[in-house]
């Protein structure tokens, strides 16, 4: 919500509209904004209050209000200073009246009440600085009218003998009380009309002589008409309306202040061919020889469909009418949400009451209406792609798929040139009659944007024979108010019209929408809105347990409410009462989102069901905020599992339609605790318990009235790499904004597909550690569709992804992250039998293979690969005396050893050739690890060949590998096998490579980009080891690979941002750059694998230039190398501490498990939070690493919040307590000079100083507090007043 700036005079509180009175009286007048109050206000509005405050509204805890208020407004002046707040309730602020029956209270103490949930709110708290409470008053009325449309009263209770506050009687007058009210009140109702601050626009047919006013409003958003049809197209607009073509106006104070042209000729039949519009049934009326169903005939689940060349991507034919189209559909412009008044409720009952009944029932629940957008039918997977899921983002089985293939929700796919012919995908055929009318040109003035839907009201009575009204948008224009109320549809797959469809039904201007507890007579009716769902049978047994006994039979709470329009039932919902508190709170960050500790145990509820009629979509958040009201809930939370979760878990949720309405909520990093040493002080069993894995989202209260951006750009990522999960990752979790069109184009889908079961053994090294993130999967198959297949060329001017030569994927924004994978080595073609060695190859061993993969020959790189090739192994070569070679000298050809080795291969069927190492940097970059690792792969039989290049290979009559020569730099080798695994350099996939090159994008051996991620084209972006950063920065040796890659991801996701969400600075182009320079990027570089002998491997570094290690430590600058164990025990533990005493470099290799997600909150920690880790090693009180790590005081240095501590405790030290005193770090700087250390005395003057500020006593307080407040992670310690 965001409010214009206002000049408000402390005089009469008098608001003067605009900033040029300001300085006429700079003594009485402030600029003044308003916006949604936070928490972090709290401590400045309770300087606000006074005694009348508690006099009218009871002694209140000012976070309390703020926590539980649906809407909180603050305004402020242009220093920041808060001049007035007020805080909004859907219940009034009496103990004697139950929140869920204050409807039923005020009819029958009061006259004439109109007031419901849906157009009521009650003000709690308003509190503002006397000089300027008149004008704060009438400001925060208006801003809450404007903010939220449907509401038309703001009521006030007062105390009997009570006076309301004089800024608050100008502007609420009391109501009139029953004569034999049923009891007598201990307070008066107040009421605030819309009508007396902001009304609702006066809607009327358009006349010529309204140009004047409108075209200054068309000429402000956009000149384009201007420039193509004239000054006066307007006019001519209004001048040729018929009975087709209807044009209408807004008006307010006299003026002429909205625009909207309609129009009854509407393209049906296209729309049916690009858009899913069975629950509208077409947009047509029902007709008996209607074709709904697919033919009854056997189709296979998984199957590649023919697309109809009549609708195909390349048709010229097709995408020429589209284009025409979407010419017209072009010259719509912003505008917003309304209500409307008792005059407009009576018209429109008169012309819609008789079709309202049928329009409803004929927008049916269907799984593709889910969200009103579509959703998957597997109830374990959240609504597939971005709310509007036209992708299928799960494939069941790889090996059965059509690479390339774009999966819908029903299971098949689509594909333009399918490898084998089979159906062509069903799409409905409507014959009835039309049913809908289209917005051809809309436009508001900004300032009434917000009354864009009084608009409709008048537009159905133009229009009484239709039930719909239709809009299209292009991709990029932001989704202004009007359209929230409407239905985004979901496109079909392929979809050849580039525009949004949205969609409203005459229905949803009815107000008398209702919520309720439900009751015996609303099982029919439920069921019949239900029957269409997937799992519905799950959601009438639930229904039926809790009309048998409120209760589950394990005795948890249980509710079940109803949505009513016109007697008839459009949405039901199913909630428990949250026992699982506990766990959420200590696994996820729902105090992201809310006080923790100001909400009690059961105000917390679970959402298990939710189904609405989508005609009524856009009253999911009422629907939901209604819940939390009658249900005395303040939060909701629904969980969503994985593909591969347990059936019996999954059916206790059905997917629900307001997803998202919802914000994703993070999972948090879990300290691993030494329970064995930690006896009795660990966690509660709560806390400690292994859930199945989920992603979390979330509603409370204050997100009830808070709007989402939705943004329909279209962003295709091409590579599931760490760097465009990262990337997705950001942006769906983005709590505020909402993506609909973000596409992952990747060869298996997102990583997290798979069920981390079947893979038993780990073939690849990992660049982080197992943790708990694996949530992030869930949530990103809600939101991200999937399109599997490689990218095989770019059509940059028509924006377009050619995704296995025959799939097209538009895009507005593309994002390439395919990074770099194993290829098929190419032999160097030396001849053994001239003795030619490695210095006089006749070809380069790193040139691009360009001939057919042996059968035999496996690359592996991701889970996929390494499931599929593990599988052949274990079914073809582990019974035999079959010979393995593999080839490569890094990480993952380590790991794929151990793998085989536990598979079941005898040691001695291993033979490792490892080609020559590059730049003297092995993969450890440890002599001691290299050594172990050796001598273990010698104890198991493995046969190692050093420093050997592949020469040429011989092949059999089936196509497969026999043997492989290989040169080195004396004597050749030849090598007979019956399996080949190449684990030789990582290089750019050849069909990213074509891709790239072909579209003119700069390619100098990797894909060129700037500090910015821009390659040379400004809609083109690209991240991760396939990238390099431009000549103009001298930094040739600089790559994203230096770099952790999820830190690239989400800084690539950042620049994104920066052009969708309003509460960043806004950059439509690219900044021209001051200093080239590259980025510098923070987080360590990890490497985790299971190796050899059964050691876990683990090693973080800062981000740095390869280097061997003795070279390194010959520095000045290196710091101390500190190491406990060793390998025979296996429990090797080094630790790298730099110049300044920060642990810069951990390596670990043990027996047993390693706590690695502890272990890597080490990484830029100094030495003295660790215990003064130095000192006691030197003195010997340090034996082993693993062992200190695991004592209970270091704990709370592993909580996922420690850092914010340190920073926190940062902040503190070098910020002044008093205006105008030094600060402790201003004092350091002072005593200290760069070339000398503290003196003693200094030292002293120092501990003096920190003692003497309050510093000493600050941090003390703020370390106690967060121990305190994470108790339930950290009872190993004693809090003060246990002892």
């Amino acid at each position: 919500m965001s409010v214009k700036s206002e000049t408000l005079s402390s005089r009469g509180g008098q608001v003067v509209s605009g900033t040029s009175t300001a300085s006429e009286r700079p003594s009485s007048q402030q600029v003044i904004n308003a916006r949604r109050t936070e928490s972090l206000d709290a401590p400045h509005i309770v300087k606000l209050l006074q005694t009348s405050t508690n006099e009218l509204f009871g002694r209140v805890d000012i976070v309390n209000v703020i926590e539980k208020a649906v809407l909180a407004i603050t305004l402020t002046n242009e220093h920041e200073e808060i001049l007035g707040h007020a805080a909004f309730y859907d219940y009034p602020n009496l103990d004697c009246v139950d929140e869920a029956s204050w409807e039923s209270w005020l009819n029958d103490n009061y006259e004439g009440s109109k007031c419901m949930a849906l157009n009521t709110l009650f003000i709690h708290l308003f509190v503002a600085k006397s000089d300027y409470s008149h004008g704060c008053a009438k400001e925060i009325i208006r801003t809450a009218f404007t903010a939220v449309p449907d509401i038309h009263f703001l009521l006030l209770v007062v105390p009997n003998g009570t006076f309301p506050d004089p800024a608050l009687a100008d502007i609420f007058q009391p109501m009139t009380r029953l004569e034999g009210a049923a009891h007598k009140s201990e307070s008066t109702v107040f009421v605030c009309n819309r009508h007396d601050h902001v009304p609702v626009l006066h809607v009327r047919n358009a006349r010529v002589e309204d140009n004047d006013d409108l075209t200054p409003i068309f000429n402000r958003q956009s000149d384009m008409l201007k420039s193509i049809y004239g000054d006066f197209f307007l006019a001519e607009l209004i001048e040729a309306q018929d009975e087709e073509m209807q044009c209408l106006v807004a008006e307010a104070e006299g003026t002429a202040c909205g625009f909207v042209s309609l129009n009854n000729n509407v393209n049906y039949d296209l729309l049916n061919e690009c858009f899913e519009l069975a629950p509208f049934h077409g947009l047509r009326k029902p007709h008996e020889n209607d074709e709904l169903t697919l033919p009854q005939i056997e189709i296979p689940q998984i199957t590649a469909v023919n697309t109809d060349p009549k609708i195909s991507l390349s048709s010229s034919d097709v995408t020429k009418e589209a284009t025409e189209e979407s010419k017209d559909d072009t010259k719509k412009t912003d505008a917003t949400d309304s209500n409307k008044t008792e005059t407009e409720k009576s018209e429109l009952n008169k012309t819609s009451r008789k079709s309202s009944s049928s329009s409803i029932k004929a927008a049916s629940i269907t799984p593709e209406s889910l969200d009103g957008e579509g959703v998957s039918r597997n109830p374990s997977v959240s609504s597939m792609g971005s709310e509007a899921a036209t992708l299928r983002s799960f494939k069941p089985d790889g090996n059965d798929t059509v690479p390339g293939t774009m999966y819908t929700m029903s299971g098949q796919a689509t594909s333009p040139k399918p490898l084998f012919q089979t159906n062509k995908r069903f799409v409905p055929t409507y014959k009835g009659l039309p049913n809908a009318f289209a917005v051809q040109l809309f436009c508001i003035d900004e300032r009434y944007e917000m009354r864009s839907m009084d608009f409709l009201f008048k537009a159905f009575s133009l229009f009484p024979d239709y039930d719909f009204c239709v809009i299209t948008v292009p991709h990029l224009v932001p989704e202004f108010p009007l359209l929230q109320g409407f239905v985004r549809v979901t496109p079909r797959s392929p979809s050849i019209l580039s525009q949004e469809l949205y969609i409203f039904n005459k229905s949803g201007l009815l107000k008398n929408f209702n919520i309720r507890t439900a009751c015996t007579k609303d099982v029919e009716p439920v069921e019949e809105l239900v029957k269409s769902l997937d799992c519905h049978t799950d959601l009438l047994d639930d229904f039926k347990q809790f009309r048998t006994a409120r209760r589950d039979p394990d005795g948890k709470e249980m509710q079940v409410f109803v949505a009513e329009c016109l007697e008839q039932i459009v949405g039901v919902c199913i909630i428990r009462r949250e026992e699982d508190i506990e766990y959420i709170r200590s696994h996820y960050n729902i105090e992201d989102f809310i006080y923790y500790n100001h909400h009690r145990r059961q105000d917390h509820g679970h959402l298990h069901h939710f189904a609405l009629n989508p005609i009524f979509s856009h009253m999911s958040k009422h629907f939901l905020k209604e819940v939390l009201r009658l249900g005395h809930k303040t939060c909701l939370y629904f969980p969503l599992y994985p593909p591969y979760t347990d059936k019996q878990l999954v059916a206790k949720h059905t997917m629900i339609c307001s997803l998202k309405d919802l914000v994703p909520v993070r999972s948090r990093q879990q300290i691993i605790y030494p329970l064995k040493e930690l006896g009795e002080n660990a966690p509660s069993e709560r806390v400690l318990k292994q859930n199945q894995t989920y992603a979390l989202a979330h509603i409370n209260r204050k997100l009830t009235l808070e709007p989402k951006v939705t943004i329909n750009a279209r962003i295709v990522v091409v590579g599931a790499s760490d760097v465009g999960v990262s990337f997705l990752e950001t942006l769906a979790y983005c709590p505020h904004l909402r993506f609909n069109n973000v596409t992952l184009i990747s060869p298996h889908g997102l990583p997290g597909e798979m069920d981390p079961n079947l893979v038993k053994h780990e073939v690849l090294s990992k660049s982080h550690p197992r943790s708990q993130s694996e949530d992030i999967w869930s949530f990103l198959r809600t939101w991200i569709n999937v399109v599997y297949g490689k990218m095989t060329g770019i059509d940059r001017t028509k924006k377009r992804v050619v995704v296995d030569k025959n799939c097209v994927v538009p895009y507005d924004h593309l994002i390439i992250c395919t990074g770099q994978q194993y290829q098929v080595p190419c032999p160097t073609e030396a001849s053994l039998r001239h003795g030619v060695t490695n210095r006089e190859l006749p070809n380069s061993p790193d040139r691009r293979f360009m001939g057919s993969q042996p059968a035999n020959l496996f690359l592996v790189n991701d889970n996929y690969d390494s499931l599929s090739v593990l599988h052949k192994i274990e079914t073809k070569y582990v019974n035999n005396e079959s010979k393995i070679l593999l080839y490569g000298n890094n990480l993952d050809t380590y790991t794929c050893i151990q793998s085989l080795l536990q598979l079941g291969i005898k040691g001695s069927n291993l033979l490792l050739v490892a080609p020559p190492i590059a730049y003297d940097v092995t993969c450890f970059n440890n002599k001691t690890v290299e050594k172990c690792i050796g001598e273990v792969l010698k104890e198991n039989g493995v046969q190692i060949h050093e420093n050997y290049l592949l020469a040429e290979w011989t092949m059999t009559d089936a196509g497969e590998l026999s043997s492989a020569s290989f040169t080195s730099d004396d004597t050749p080798l030849t090598i007979e096998c019956d399996a080949f695994l190449s684990f030789y350099k990582k290089t750019v996939d050849l069909s990213a490579f074509k891709a790239i090159n072909d579209s003119c994008l700069v390619f100098d051996g990797k894909l060129v980009v700037d500090s910015s991620f821009h390659t040379n084209d400004v809609a083109i972006r690209g991240a991760g080891t396939l990238t390099k950063y431009q000549r103009k920065y001298h930094a040739d040796k600089w790559t994203h690979a230096n770099f952790n890659s999820k830190e690239i991801g989400t800084a690539l996701a950042s620049e994104i941002l920066k052009l969708f969400d309003p509460t960043l600075e806004q950059q439509s182009n690219p900044m021209e750059e001051q200093l080239n320079l590259i980025p510098v990027y923070g987080a360590p570089k990890v490497q985790t694998a299971i190796l050899p002998g059964g050691y876990h491997y683990l090693h973080v570094k800062k981000p740095s230039l390869d280097v061997p290690l003795e070279i390194q430590m010959q520095n000045e600058d290196y710091g101390q190398e500190l190491v406990t164990g060793t390998l025979a025990d296996g429990n090797y533990f080094r630790l790298h501490i730099n110049l300044y005493n920060s642990i810069e470099t951990i390596t670990c290799l043990s027996k047993t498990e390693i706590p690695c997600s502890n272990l890597l909150s080490l990484f830029g920690i100094h030495q003295k939070y660790l215990n003064n880790l130095l000192s006691r090693f030197k003195e010997s009180l340090i034996t082993d690493f693993y062992s200190f790590f695991s004592e209970s005081w270091c704990q709370a240095i592993f909580h996922d919040r420690f850092m914010d501590l340190r920073d926190e405790l940062r902040e503190l030290l070098i910020t002044s307590p008093e205006e105008g005193k030094e600060t402790l770090e201003d004092h350091i700087r002072r005593l200290i000079d760069e070339e000398m250390s503290l003196s003693k005395s200094q030292q002293e003057e120092l501990n003096e100083v920190y003692k003497s500020s309050g510093a000493k006593r600050a941090v003390e307080t703020r370390l106690l507090n967060f121990i305190s407040y994470n108790y339930y992670h950290l009872p190993m310690y004693t809090k003060p007043g246990m002892v």
